[in-house]
């Protein structure tokens, strides 16, 4: 008996990986509605939490969209990525530098940091400006100095820089070395690209772009695709950033990050930042952990950590690129995280 199939001849089946890639958001989905009806209550805290930090991060998100497709409709990518080329080791420090001084954070920089990776710029000194640029900016320098003192303030910008520097020389080295090659994923790679702008990508830079229609598609599919990208996967961040907070709690935190724990600041390091959610707002509760016994060191590790790999950073992050490279800045946040830590109790 002959068998048969909807396929159309010469159609290739999807693989079982394609297959099974395609499932996955529908059972997420199905897992989540099911839990929403057992527990109406917690999921709509949930849901309300989530709204409330979206609204919060809504301004800086705007810039990030804009300053993204902007670059992108004028030209301005292909430039910045010819920049980079020949020249990582020296665009690594001024990446370092420009991250652990700019008031730019984690989810601004996001949309930009993808039109980097898709325009072809090198993912060393990316990663090195990722690294440093969520930990520090001159407000939160003040602001720090003001909680903390000056010395942890200073501490805390020369561990943002040595973060970078660290990361980009480990990715730059690995990179040479033939691995983490294509880092974007590749549906947001051809998201996030400008089809049907040859121009775009051509060099030519044009800043009035808002002058020609093929311009002006290529700034609205860009900020439509960025904008798409960043609302689905904060939402899902700021959803698993309340239920880690119900987990994991300040107070027992605190009993085992003293300075008598030899464990203390990689555990601070590793379990700090699901309970961090703003710099701003981590200022005063370090600050109060400190006064429960929390020491220098764990500390900083805490703040650095919290910084790059809370969840609501991170898990944008994997939503761009491919799961080695995010595992990666993982492990780069987390090691530089614990170096910061143990450098900062011997000078405290």
């Amino acid at each position: 008996m002959s068998t048969v199939t909807n396929e159309l001849p010469g159609q290739a089946r999807p693989s079982l990986k394609a297959r099974v890639k395609a499932t996955v958001p529908w059972l997420i989905a199905g897992a989540a509605l099911t839990y929403a009806v057992i527990h109406p209550q917690t999921a709509g805290e949930a849901i309300v939490f989530a709204g409330r930090n979206l609204l919060y991060v809504s301004p800086m998100i705007v810039i990030g969209i804009l300053l993204t497709a902007g670059i992108t409709a004028s030209g301005s990518m292909a430039l910045i990525s010819a920049s980079f080329t020949g020249r990582q080791g020296r665009m690594i420090l001024v990446a370092s530098s420009i991250g652990a001084l700019t008031p730019v954070c984690g989810v601004t920089v996001l949309p930009l940091v993808a039109g980097l990776i898709t325009g072809g710029v090198p993912l060393a000194p990316i990663m090195a400006f990722w690294l440093s640029s969520p930990v520090t900016d001159p407000g939160m320098l003040a602001v720090t100095a003001g909680t903390l003192g000056l010395t942890f303030a200073v501490g805390k910008t020369a561990a943002a820089f040595g973060a970078g520097l660290f990361g980009g020389g480990i990715v730059l080295m690995l990179t040479r070395r033939g691995a983490l090659q294509a880092p974007a994923r590749a549906e947001v790679a051809r998201k996030l690209a400008a089809d049907g702008c040859s121009d775009c990508v051509s060099g030519r830079l044009y800043w009035q772009f808002w002058r020609e229609a093929e311009r002006r598609t290529a700034f609205a599919r860009t900020a439509v695709n960025s904008a798409r990208l960043m609302l689905v996967w904060l939402t899902g961040a700021f959803i698993v950033e309340y239920f880690l907070q119900g987990f994991l709690s300040a107070g027992g935190l605190a009993a085992y990050v003293g300075d008598d724990n030899g464990f203390a600041v990689p555990l601070a390091a590793l379990v700090g930042a699901p309970i961090y959610l703003d710099g701003y707002a981590a200022l005063p509760l370090v600050r109060g952990l400190m006064d429960g016994g929390m020491g220098h060191g764990p500390a900083m590790a805490f703040l650095i950590a919290g910084g790059i790999i809370s969840a609501w950073a991170a898990l944008p992050v994997l939503a761009l690129v491919r799961t080695p490279v995010f595992l990666l800045y993982v492990v780069l946040a987390v090691i530089s995280a614990m170096l910061a830590g143990w450098s900062f109790a011997l000078v405290a």
